[in-house]
């Protein structure tokens, strides 16, 4: 008798060019496995060369967004010869590659929130360029309650928030609200449970609605120069936005604007 097959770690689910990428870890509080970070990665590869997919989201089953790195994973690799730290760096790697691939793709990232988000999964929230949160979300780095600090979680985390914000979070471990989560500049909007979902569709539908090639562009651009001195920036913003005032879309979106009409985007 053949045993029943796992359930897939990721749901992948594509409506008007918004794809969906679901972790799909609920009884393990979806903590970040490797095997469900290559899957996340996989997915987020296909979809940036995937001219229909136009913004993904990402959101979780169960009741935790996500738990962070999967402990019970990495503690088994304490009895390796070297105590584990080979596996680790792998491991970190690859988190670190993973989260990276959000910043890079062409593709807006959102994520959708719909409970506790800690270390690695607050980590992965800080990744998307967007996120909404439900009331009953919940967002901590608490790495430092068990001797880890949340090191890697720190850089995505330190990128999205203050500085005394993000040192607060790391230090304390705390819960924070989803109310002083959008203060601090961790998540974009706050809805109740029932319209998570309905809310974050509507959002990466909009911006499905823009032209592929300037979202590209300018997502690419606003990482670029946020590591950039200021002087540095601008002359690299300036270069950009010549560049794609040449662009098809420029000149569609432009002429359009001009003639009072409807803009017809190249597909």
């Amino acid at each position: 008798m053949r045993a029943p097959e796992s359930p897939p770690l990721l749901l992948t689910a594509c409506t008007g060019g918004v794809l969906r990428l679901v972790l799909n870890r609920p009884n393990a509080r979806n903590a970040l496995s490797s095997e469900l970070m290559a899957a996340l990665k996989s997915a987020l590869d296909g979809a940036a060369a995937d001219n229909a997919t136009r913004v993904i989201v990402i959101a979780a089953e169960g009741p935790v967004f996500s738990s962070g790195h999967d402990l019970k994973e990495m503690a088994r690799h304490r009895a390796d010869g070297d105590a584990g730290k080979k596996a680790y760096a792998v491991l970190f790697t690859q988190c670190s590659e993973m989260m990276q691939t959000i910043v890079r793709n062409p593709k807006p990232v959102i994520a959708e929130v719909q409970g506790i988000a800690t270390a690695a999964g607050c980590q992965l929230v800080a990744s998307c360029d967007l996120a909404i949160a439900s009331t009953s979300a919940r967002f901590a780095t608490p790495g430092v309650d068990i001797g880890l600090f949340c090191s890697t979680p720190m850089v995505a985390l330190s990128r999205n928030v203050g500085r005394k914000a993000a040192m607060e979070m790391l230090l304390t471990g705390r819960m924070v609200e989803p109310e002083d989560a959008l203060r601090i500049g961790l998540i974009n909007k706050v809805v109740a449970p029932e319209i998570l979902e309905s809310e974050t569709m509507m959002l990466a539908g909009l911006i499905a609605t823009k032209p592929r090639a300037t979202i590209k562009t300018g997502k690419e651009a606003f990482y670029r120069q946020l590591e950039m001195p200021l002087a540095e920036a601008y002359a690299y913003a300036s270069q950009v936005m010549t560049e794609n005032m040449l662009d098809a879309e420029a000149c569609e979106g432009i002429g359009a604007f001009l003639e009072k009409r409807e803009p017809k985007w190249p597909s």
